[in-house]
Protein backbone atom coordinates (compact mmCIF):
# COMPACT_ATOMS: atom_id res chain seq x y z
CA UNK A 1 0.00 0.00 0.00
CA UNK A 2 0.95 3.75 -0.78
CA UNK A 3 0.66 7.10 0.87
CA UNK A 4 -0.05 10.67 -0.49
CA UNK A 5 1.03 13.80 0.57
CA UNK A 6 -0.82 17.12 -0.81
CA UNK A 7 1.21 20.15 -1.11
CA UNK A 8 -1.66 22.65 -0.85
CA UNK A 9 0.82 26.28 -0.68
CA UNK A 10 -0.29 26.70 -4.38
CA UNK A 11 -3.91 25.92 -3.98
CA UNK A 12 -6.28 22.76 -3.90
CA UNK A 13 -9.20 21.50 -6.83
CA UNK A 14 -10.30 18.78 -8.30
CA UNK A 15 -8.53 19.00 -11.74
CA UNK A 16 -5.13 19.45 -10.12
CA UNK A 17 -5.72 16.50 -8.08
CA UNK A 18 -6.32 15.19 -10.96
CA UNK A 19 -3.34 15.98 -12.70
CA UNK A 20 -1.08 15.07 -10.30
CA UNK A 21 -2.30 11.94 -9.72
CA UNK A 22 -2.10 11.02 -13.28
CA UNK A 23 1.68 12.69 -13.24
CA UNK A 24 2.55 9.94 -11.10
CA UNK A 25 2.45 7.54 -13.88
CA UNK A 26 -0.49 6.58 -14.96
CA UNK A 27 -2.08 6.55 -18.38
CA UNK A 28 -4.34 9.57 -19.82
CA UNK A 29 -5.74 7.11 -22.43
CA UNK A 30 -6.63 4.54 -19.90
CA UNK A 31 -7.82 6.98 -17.36
CA UNK A 32 -10.54 8.54 -20.19
CA UNK A 33 -10.81 4.74 -21.24
CA UNK A 34 -12.42 4.28 -17.60
CA UNK A 35 -14.06 7.67 -16.99
CA UNK A 36 -16.33 6.97 -19.85
CA UNK A 37 -17.97 4.10 -16.98
CA UNK A 38 -19.56 7.54 -16.40
CA UNK A 39 -21.44 7.98 -19.65
CA UNK A 40 -21.28 12.00 -19.88
CA UNK A 41 -21.05 14.13 -22.65
CA UNK A 42 -17.41 14.89 -21.83
CA UNK A 43 -14.09 14.80 -23.38
CA UNK A 44 -10.72 14.77 -21.16
CA UNK A 45 -7.84 16.11 -22.06
CA UNK A 46 -4.41 16.22 -20.62
CA UNK A 47 -1.46 18.80 -21.82
CA UNK A 48 1.81 19.27 -20.60
CA UNK A 49 2.24 23.18 -19.32
CA UNK A 50 3.78 25.35 -17.37
CA UNK A 51 2.57 27.33 -14.01
CA UNK A 52 5.11 29.97 -13.01
CA UNK A 53 8.69 28.33 -13.10
CA UNK A 54 6.86 24.83 -12.78
CA UNK A 55 6.01 22.41 -15.02
CA UNK A 56 2.98 20.14 -14.97
CA UNK A 57 0.07 17.99 -16.19
CA UNK A 58 -3.13 19.92 -16.65
CA UNK A 59 -6.21 17.87 -17.35
CA UNK A 60 -9.58 19.75 -18.69
CA UNK A 61 -12.91 18.45 -18.89
CA UNK A 62 -15.17 20.16 -22.03
CA UNK A 63 -18.37 19.69 -21.52
CA UNK A 64 -20.03 18.58 -25.19
CA UNK A 65 -23.34 19.89 -24.45
CA UNK A 66 -24.50 23.40 -23.44
CA UNK A 67 -24.33 23.13 -20.05
CA UNK A 68 -25.13 20.28 -17.47
CA UNK A 69 -28.01 20.84 -15.32
CA UNK A 70 -28.68 21.72 -11.53
CA UNK A 71 -28.37 17.88 -9.83
CA UNK A 72 -29.52 16.60 -6.38
CA UNK A 73 -27.97 14.37 -4.57
CA UNK A 74 -30.24 11.84 -5.43
CA UNK A 75 -28.88 12.75 -9.02
CA UNK A 76 -25.63 12.24 -8.68
CA UNK A 77 -25.91 8.98 -6.11
CA UNK A 78 -27.69 7.37 -9.12
CA UNK A 79 -25.28 8.20 -11.77
CA UNK A 80 -22.48 6.85 -9.66
CA UNK A 81 -24.30 4.00 -8.83
CA UNK A 82 -24.94 2.83 -12.34
CA UNK A 83 -21.30 4.00 -13.13
CA UNK A 84 -19.82 0.08 -12.88
CA UNK A 85 -16.70 1.62 -10.97
CA UNK A 86 -16.12 -0.78 -7.91
CA UNK A 87 -17.97 -0.55 -4.70
CA UNK A 88 -15.21 0.98 -2.84
CA UNK A 89 -14.22 3.89 -5.75
CA UNK A 90 -18.47 4.51 -5.64
CA UNK A 91 -18.97 4.90 -1.92
CA UNK A 92 -15.52 7.17 -1.61
CA UNK A 93 -17.44 9.76 -4.34
CA UNK A 94 -20.58 9.63 -3.00
CA UNK A 95 -18.75 10.40 0.15
CA UNK A 96 -17.19 13.43 -0.84
CA UNK A 97 -20.57 14.42 -3.14
CA UNK A 98 -22.11 14.18 0.48
CA UNK A 99 -19.57 16.52 2.26
CA UNK A 100 -20.56 19.14 -0.34
CA UNK A 101 -24.23 18.82 -0.74
CA UNK A 102 -23.92 19.12 3.51
CA UNK A 103 -21.93 22.34 3.00
CA UNK A 104 -23.63 23.90 0.44
CA UNK A 105 -26.79 23.57 2.49
CA UNK A 106 -25.88 24.90 5.63
CA UNK A 107 -24.34 28.01 4.23
CA UNK A 108 -27.24 28.51 1.89
CA UNK A 109 -30.72 27.51 4.31
CA UNK A 110 -31.67 24.88 2.45
CA UNK A 111 -32.80 21.21 3.47
CA UNK A 112 -30.02 18.59 2.20
CA UNK A 113 -32.69 17.19 0.22
CA UNK A 114 -33.88 20.33 -1.81
CA UNK A 115 -30.11 21.38 -2.39
CA UNK A 116 -28.96 21.13 -5.71
CA UNK A 117 -25.11 22.14 -6.93
CA UNK A 118 -24.42 23.80 -10.12
CA UNK A 119 -20.64 24.37 -11.07
CA UNK A 120 -19.94 21.50 -8.08
CA UNK A 121 -22.83 19.08 -9.68
CA UNK A 122 -21.44 19.74 -13.10
CA UNK A 123 -20.17 16.96 -15.30
CA UNK A 124 -16.78 18.43 -15.01
CA UNK A 125 -16.58 18.16 -11.06
CA UNK A 126 -18.57 14.45 -11.72
CA UNK A 127 -15.42 13.65 -13.53
CA UNK A 128 -12.91 15.39 -10.92
CA UNK A 129 -14.12 13.87 -8.00
CA UNK A 130 -15.13 10.28 -9.32
CA UNK A 131 -11.70 10.64 -11.30
CA UNK A 132 -9.66 11.19 -8.03
CA UNK A 133 -10.94 8.16 -6.17
CA UNK A 134 -9.91 5.69 -8.90
CA UNK A 135 -7.28 7.06 -9.42
CA UNK A 136 -6.38 6.50 -5.79
CA UNK A 137 -7.35 3.05 -6.14
CA UNK A 138 -5.16 2.65 -9.36
CA UNK A 139 -2.42 3.83 -7.44
CA UNK A 140 -3.22 1.83 -4.26
CA UNK A 141 -2.97 4.39 -2.02
CA UNK A 142 -4.87 3.96 1.10
CA UNK A 143 -3.85 7.07 2.94
CA UNK A 144 -3.75 10.54 2.31
CA UNK A 145 -2.29 13.90 3.83
CA UNK A 146 -2.57 17.30 3.39
CA UNK A 147 -0.63 20.42 3.80
CA UNK A 148 -2.16 23.69 5.40
CA UNK A 149 -4.07 25.35 2.48
CA UNK A 150 -3.61 28.50 0.79
CA UNK A 151 -7.11 29.53 -0.22
CA UNK A 152 -6.34 32.47 -1.88
CA UNK A 153 -8.40 36.00 -1.26
CA UNK A 154 -10.64 38.64 -2.70
CA UNK A 155 -13.89 37.46 -4.35
CA UNK A 156 -15.13 35.10 -6.66
CA UNK A 157 -18.24 35.40 -9.20
CA UNK A 158 -20.61 32.15 -8.88
CA UNK A 159 -23.40 31.48 -9.95
CA UNK A 160 -25.03 32.76 -6.68
CA UNK A 161 -23.08 35.82 -7.23
CA UNK A 162 -20.31 37.09 -6.25
CA UNK A 163 -18.80 35.85 -2.83
CA UNK A 164 -15.56 36.49 -0.91
CA UNK A 165 -12.54 33.77 -0.64
CA UNK A 166 -12.69 31.39 0.21
CA UNK A 167 -16.56 30.91 -0.98
CA UNK A 168 -19.02 30.03 1.86
CA UNK A 169 -18.93 26.59 1.07
CA UNK A 170 -15.21 25.96 1.20
CA UNK A 171 -14.76 27.65 4.43
CA UNK A 172 -17.39 25.21 5.80
CA UNK A 173 -16.54 21.89 4.18
CA UNK A 174 -12.48 23.16 5.48
CA UNK A 175 -13.59 23.40 9.70
CA UNK A 176 -10.68 22.19 11.32
CA UNK A 177 -8.37 22.05 8.75
CA UNK A 178 -5.22 24.44 8.87
CA UNK A 179 -5.63 27.05 6.22
CA UNK A 180 -4.43 30.67 5.35
CA UNK A 181 -3.82 33.01 2.70
CA UNK A 182 -0.76 34.24 1.21
CA UNK A 183 0.61 35.67 -2.42
CA UNK A 184 -2.53 35.70 -4.75
CA UNK A 185 -5.78 37.79 -4.38
CA UNK A 186 -7.69 34.76 -6.29
CA UNK A 187 -9.96 31.71 -5.53
CA UNK A 188 -7.15 28.74 -4.89
CA UNK A 189 -9.08 26.04 -3.25
CA UNK A 190 -12.10 25.16 -4.77
CA UNK A 191 -15.31 23.57 -3.54
CA UNK A 192 -14.47 20.27 -5.34
CA UNK A 193 -10.72 20.30 -3.71
CA UNK A 194 -12.29 21.34 -0.33
CA UNK A 195 -14.87 18.54 -0.60
CA UNK A 196 -12.27 15.94 -1.52
CA UNK A 197 -9.59 17.26 0.85
CA UNK A 198 -12.28 17.10 3.97
CA UNK A 199 -13.03 13.66 3.23
CA UNK A 200 -9.88 11.88 2.07
CA UNK A 201 -7.29 13.41 4.59
CA UNK A 202 -5.88 11.43 7.53
CA UNK A 203 -5.12 14.62 8.44
CA UNK A 204 -3.84 17.66 7.49
CA UNK A 205 -0.06 18.29 8.75
CA UNK A 206 2.66 21.03 7.65
CA UNK A 207 5.07 18.80 5.57
CA UNK A 208 7.08 15.77 7.81
CA UNK A 209 9.58 14.01 7.19
CA UNK A 210 9.36 11.99 3.75
CA UNK A 211 10.35 9.52 2.15
CA UNK A 212 8.80 9.26 -1.39
CA UNK A 213 9.19 7.38 -4.56
CA UNK A 214 8.11 10.13 -6.92
CA UNK A 215 6.01 13.45 -7.14
CA UNK A 216 3.48 14.38 -9.03
CA UNK A 217 2.69 18.26 -10.59
CA UNK A 218 -0.96 18.93 -11.23
CA UNK A 219 -1.56 22.63 -13.19
CA UNK A 220 -4.69 24.70 -11.98
CA UNK A 221 -5.80 26.83 -13.91
CA UNK A 222 -4.22 30.01 -13.09
CA UNK A 223 -1.49 31.74 -14.58
CA UNK A 224 -0.24 34.36 -11.86
CA UNK A 225 2.71 35.97 -12.53
CA UNK A 226 5.40 35.38 -10.11
CA UNK A 227 3.34 32.37 -8.53
CA UNK A 228 3.50 28.66 -9.65
CA UNK A 229 -0.47 27.76 -9.23
CA UNK A 230 0.91 23.54 -8.82
CA UNK A 231 -0.37 21.03 -6.68
CA UNK A 232 2.38 19.00 -5.77
CA UNK A 233 1.73 15.15 -5.13
CA UNK A 234 4.20 13.09 -3.29
CA UNK A 235 3.88 9.25 -3.21
CA UNK A 236 5.54 6.82 -1.64
CA UNK A 237 4.73 3.48 0.51
CA UNK A 238 2.46 3.83 3.70
CA UNK A 239 4.87 1.50 5.71
CA UNK A 240 7.73 3.93 5.92
CA UNK A 241 5.58 7.40 6.11
CA UNK A 242 5.00 8.42 9.85
CA UNK A 243 3.63 12.35 9.94
CA UNK A 244 3.70 12.30 13.60
CA UNK A 245 7.80 11.77 13.41
CA UNK A 246 8.07 15.58 13.60
CA UNK A 247 10.01 16.14 17.13
CA UNK A 248 9.07 18.19 19.43
CA UNK A 249 10.64 19.70 22.89
CA UNK A 250 8.42 20.06 26.34
CA UNK A 251 9.94 22.24 28.68
CA UNK A 252 8.53 23.19 32.40
CA UNK A 253 10.41 25.47 35.24
CA UNK A 254 9.67 24.30 38.72
CA UNK A 255 10.69 25.47 41.82
CA UNK A 256 8.68 23.58 44.63
CA UNK A 257 9.13 20.12 44.05
CA UNK A 258 11.92 17.21 45.49
CA UNK A 259 14.83 16.11 43.18
CA UNK A 260 13.37 12.35 44.03
CA UNK A 261 9.63 13.20 42.37
CA UNK A 262 11.74 14.90 39.74
CA UNK A 263 13.44 12.01 39.30
CA UNK A 264 10.82 9.68 39.39
CA UNK A 265 8.72 11.02 36.38
CA UNK A 266 11.99 11.54 34.13
CA UNK A 267 11.64 7.58 33.89
CA UNK A 268 7.65 7.60 33.83
CA UNK A 269 8.30 10.10 30.76
CA UNK A 270 10.20 7.72 29.04
CA UNK A 271 7.93 4.82 29.46
CA UNK A 272 5.14 7.26 28.24
CA UNK A 273 7.37 7.83 24.67
CA UNK A 274 9.68 10.56 25.33
CA UNK A 275 12.43 10.13 23.19
CA UNK A 276 14.99 11.69 26.06
CA UNK A 277 14.48 13.66 29.43
CA UNK A 278 16.80 15.58 30.88
CA UNK A 279 16.79 17.38 34.28
CA UNK A 280 19.09 20.99 34.54
CA UNK A 281 19.32 23.41 38.00
CA UNK A 282 18.13 26.97 36.57
CA UNK A 283 17.77 30.25 39.01
CA UNK A 284 14.49 31.84 38.13
CA UNK A 285 13.44 35.33 39.41
CA UNK A 286 14.37 36.55 42.69
CA UNK A 287 17.22 34.40 42.72
CA UNK A 288 15.00 31.48 43.18
CA UNK A 289 16.54 27.64 42.67
CA UNK A 290 14.52 24.97 40.17
CA UNK A 291 15.08 22.84 37.67
CA UNK A 292 14.09 22.80 34.02
CA UNK A 293 12.31 19.87 33.11
CA UNK A 294 13.40 18.87 29.40
CA UNK A 295 11.41 15.97 27.39
CA UNK A 296 11.81 15.50 23.40
CA UNK A 297 8.92 13.55 21.72
CA UNK A 298 7.43 12.88 18.76
CA UNK A 299 4.26 14.71 17.90
CA UNK A 300 1.63 11.61 18.68
CA UNK A 301 3.43 11.64 21.99
CA UNK A 302 3.26 15.35 23.70
CA UNK A 303 -0.85 15.36 25.07
CA UNK A 304 0.72 12.31 27.55
CA UNK A 305 3.13 13.48 28.45
CA UNK A 306 1.99 17.02 29.24
CA UNK A 307 -0.56 15.28 31.49
CA UNK A 308 1.61 13.16 33.01
CA UNK A 309 3.49 16.13 33.78
CA UNK A 310 0.74 17.75 35.40
CA UNK A 311 -0.03 14.85 37.15
CA UNK A 312 3.37 13.67 38.43
CA UNK A 313 4.75 16.91 38.99
CA UNK A 314 3.85 20.43 40.88
CA UNK A 315 4.05 21.98 37.35
CA UNK A 316 1.28 24.36 36.52
CA UNK A 317 2.25 24.99 33.13
CA UNK A 318 4.81 23.75 30.07
CA UNK A 319 5.95 25.10 26.61
CA UNK A 320 6.34 23.14 23.28
CA UNK A 321 7.94 23.78 20.21
CA UNK A 322 9.36 22.07 17.34
CA UNK A 323 12.91 21.09 16.70
CA UNK A 324 14.85 19.45 14.30
CA UNK A 325 17.15 16.44 14.48
CA UNK A 326 19.85 14.58 13.37
CA UNK A 327 20.91 10.90 14.66
CA UNK A 328 23.52 8.47 14.01
CA UNK A 329 22.41 4.94 12.47
CA UNK A 330 22.92 2.27 15.21
CA UNK A 331 23.75 -1.17 15.72
CA UNK A 332 24.78 -3.89 18.30
CA UNK A 333 27.71 -5.84 18.55
CA UNK A 334 29.77 -7.21 21.21
CA UNK A 335 33.21 -8.96 22.25
CA UNK A 336 34.66 -11.25 25.18
CA UNK A 337 36.57 -10.29 27.60
CA UNK A 338 37.88 -11.95 31.16
CA UNK A 339 35.34 -14.93 29.18
CA UNK A 340 32.22 -12.69 29.26
CA UNK A 341 30.47 -11.41 26.25
CA UNK A 342 30.54 -7.74 26.56
CA UNK A 343 27.44 -5.79 24.21
CA UNK A 344 28.86 -3.29 22.54
CA UNK A 345 26.38 -0.21 21.15
CA UNK A 346 27.49 1.20 18.09
CA UNK A 347 26.80 4.18 16.01
CA UNK A 348 27.65 4.73 12.48
CA UNK A 349 27.38 7.97 10.50
CA UNK A 350 27.82 7.49 6.60
CA UNK A 351 28.22 3.49 7.39
CA UNK A 352 31.85 3.99 9.23
CA UNK A 353 31.30 2.94 12.94
CA UNK A 354 32.31 6.53 14.93
CA UNK A 355 31.08 5.78 18.38
CA UNK A 356 31.39 2.12 20.28
CA UNK A 357 30.26 2.16 23.79
CA UNK A 358 30.17 -0.91 26.04
CA UNK A 359 27.34 -2.01 27.87
CA UNK A 360 27.98 -1.06 31.43
CA UNK A 361 26.02 -4.05 32.97
CA UNK A 362 27.93 -6.60 30.91
CA UNK A 363 31.56 -4.89 32.06
CA UNK A 364 30.01 -4.71 35.55
CA UNK A 365 29.42 -8.80 35.80
CA UNK A 366 32.85 -9.40 34.05
CA UNK A 367 34.77 -7.06 36.26
CA UNK A 368 32.94 -8.58 39.55
CA UNK A 369 33.54 -12.02 38.12
CA UNK A 370 37.13 -11.37 37.57
CA UNK A 371 38.46 -9.43 40.00
CA UNK A 372 39.55 -6.82 38.08
CA UNK A 373 38.77 -3.37 37.80
CA UNK A 374 35.73 -2.01 36.16
CA UNK A 375 37.52 1.12 33.96
CA UNK A 376 39.85 -2.24 32.50
CA UNK A 377 37.04 -4.28 31.62
CA UNK A 378 35.96 -1.20 29.56
CA UNK A 379 38.83 -0.27 28.36
CA UNK A 380 39.69 -3.82 26.95
CA UNK A 381 35.85 -4.05 25.43
CA UNK A 382 36.10 -1.17 23.37
CA UNK A 383 40.14 -1.59 22.63
CA UNK A 384 39.04 -5.29 21.37
CA UNK A 385 36.22 -3.75 19.44
CA UNK A 386 38.33 -1.08 17.32
CA UNK A 387 40.56 -3.70 16.38
CA UNK A 388 40.24 -4.45 12.75
CA UNK A 389 37.40 -1.51 12.31
CA UNK A 390 37.77 0.77 9.91
CA UNK A 391 39.26 4.15 11.23
CA UNK A 392 37.26 6.74 12.57
CA UNK A 393 36.58 9.91 10.22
Amino acid sequence: MHYLYLDGSAGLSGDMILGALLDLGVSPAAFKKDMARLRLPVEIRARRVRRGALGALKVDVHVRDKGSPARRFEDISALIKKSGFPAPIRERALAVFNALFKAEAKVHGHTFKNTHLHEAGADDALVDIVGACHLLDVLNIRKVYISPLNVGSGWVKAAHGVLPVPPPAVAELLKGAPVYAAWAETELVTPTGAALASVLAESFTALPELCYDRIGYGAGSRDIPGFSNVLRAFYGREDVFRPEKRLFVVEAHIDDSTPQVLAAFLDTALEQGALDAALTPIVMKKGRLATKLTLLAEADRIDDLVAGVFRETTSIGVRYYPVERRVLDRASSGVHVAGERIGIKVSRFRETPVNAQPEFSDCLRAARKSGRPLKEIQRLAAERYWKGKPSRP
